[in-house]
């Protein structure tokens, strides 16, 4: 008896509370948002993180168009993606890439930084990125997280 107390109790799904944060991208850098978003998503910031569950909150990020890289990485950075044909090759570049639809930025950056796996393609879904101040979650009530 007394050694089944001493075991570790492993939380699934239905035992964590789930809630909304809301986060600012405005003036701050695309890493440092992406690694504390994919933190907060996956629930590695809860004492009942469980690597094998889904413990982790809803993450809606506001102002994507407003984040920045350092140094020379806007002229540098590029989005590689093939479609397996011949051929198929796209290469864009960060510039481009914000003028045409910011929001993405963000979400394949904090993508990058969940495993790839079952659990990560449902963790990800968790994830909402807006261009600007406005979203449409304002009834769950997400409570503003400063990185």
């Amino acid at each position: 008896m007394a050694l089944a107390q001493r075991l570790t109790h492993s939380f699934n799904e239905t035992e964590v509370t789930k809630k909304w944060y809301l986060v600012d991208a405005t003036g701050q850098t695309l890493g440092r948002v992406a690694s504390n978003t994919a933190r907060l998503l996956r629930g590695k910031h809860k004492p009942q993180f469980t690597p094998h569950s889904d413990c982790g909150d809803f993450v809606v990020v506001v102002n994507a168009d407003k984040v920045r890289l350092t140094g020379k990485r806007e002229e540098l950075k590029t989005y590689f993606h093939h479609t397996m044909h011949p051929g198929g090759a796209t290469v864009r570049t960060f510039q481009d890439v914000m003028r045409k639809n910011p929001s993405e930025v963000v979400f394949k950056a904090v993508k990058g930084m969940i495993p790839h796996n079952r659990l990560g393609a449902r963790v990800v879904k968790k994830l909402k990125v807006y261009n600007g101040s406005d979203h449409p979650h304002a009834a769950q009530q997400p409570v503003p997280i400063k990185f």
